[in-house]
């Protein structure tokens, strides 16, 4: 009698050798009703992976495959959704086409992976790049030339990662993924150099253009800390023509008012108003100009990051 063959057809018109469920006409791993969240499913698509077998189509939808080493296998049309991955090697695996909606990928070997037209709705991608992890471990052990390769590894996953996330208009993700691509290059410079510092700045300030609450966060900062300059080197009131700065014989509520004034004064000079009801004088002019520059400078980030952000 013989043996029916599993029909599915993959890449390039190549059958499937295994032998099929009669009633189905697929094998158990092309088999969308099979099975496949029981633990013995891993060791067994490890030692086809070592076989050199290919598990293109296979529907591993749930199953559980946390830590597997599943470097350089052929997953072509794979079906894993809600699959646990965490942790596994998936080092230069062919996922292209895959659906991986809902998959569990923290802490996979994700270098060299292939994405291409992969389903990525809800990808759980973890907190880290396991690189990434990897990378500041060995700093902390003071492995300096490890780390830096590490890093290298990492800056690779996440410009992939990147473009592949923009490829599927997934902009939040991708973001996410940029922004740590330019961390972890920045990690390879020397440290307190020029291009770190530059680099450690443009990141504090707006997260590389993908945080524009950082930009809110910085301004809400310069005009307080502005402000409290203002309150105790002093301003000139144009309307109760005297100064106004700090003065312990006041009470607290006097003062309290000062202060506010001085606030205000920060505010319409960090974004360039200017009514002319109060005017700094002696350093407060320095704080004045400093303010001016960086308000102006400021306001014109947080304008391209937002317009960045509202156009993807």
């Amino acid at each position: 009698m013989n043996q029916i063959r599993c029909k599915y057809v993959g890449q390039n018109n190549v059958s499937c050798h295994h032998p099929a469920d009669e009633h189905s006409g697929f094998c158990f791993w092309h088999d969308v009703h099979a099975a496949k969240n029981t633990p013995d499913i891993k060791p067994q698509l490890e030692e086809l992976v070592r076989d050199g077998y290919s598990l293109e189509g296979f529907a591993l939808h749930k199953a559980k495959l946390s830590g597997a080493n599943l470097a350089h296998a052929n997953l072509n049309g794979a079906r894993l959704f809600q699959a646990d991955l965490s942790g596994a090697s998936l080092f230069k695996t062919n996922l292209d086409n895959a659906n991986l909606n809902e998959a569990n990928l923290e802490n996979a070997n994700l270098l060299g992976i292939r994405l291409e037209n992969a389903r990525l709705e809800h990808t759980y991608w973890g907190k880290y790049l396991l690189q990434e992890l990897l990378a500041r471990n060995a700093q902390k052990a003071g492995k300096r030339i490890e780390a830096k390769q590490l890093y290298g590894e990492a800056e690779e996953v996440a410009r992939y990662l990147t473009n592949e996330s923009e490829k599927r208009r997934q902009y939040d993700i991708g973001g996410r993924f940029y922004r740590l691509e330019r961390v972890m290059r920045r990690m390879q410079m020397r440290p307190f150099s020029g291009e770190w510092l530059w680099s450690k700045l443009v990141d504090m300030l707006c997260g590389y253009g993908e945080n524009a609450a950082r930009v809110i966060s910085f301004s809400i900062l310069v005009i307080l800390i502005s402000a409290i300059l203002y309150f105790l080197l002093g301003l000139h009131s144009a309307s109760a023509n005297g100064l106004v700065v700090f003065d312990s014989q006041l009470n607290a509520k006097d003062n309290a008012v000062r202060f506010m004034e001085c606030l205000y004064f920060s505010v319409i000079t960090f974004t360039t108003t200017g009514y002319g009801d109060f005017s700094p004088v002696n350093f407060s002019r320095l704080v004045a100009v400093m303010e001016a520059f960086i308000g102006a400078f400021s306001i014109s980030l947080f304008v391209v990051v937002f317009v960045r952000k509202m156009t993807q």
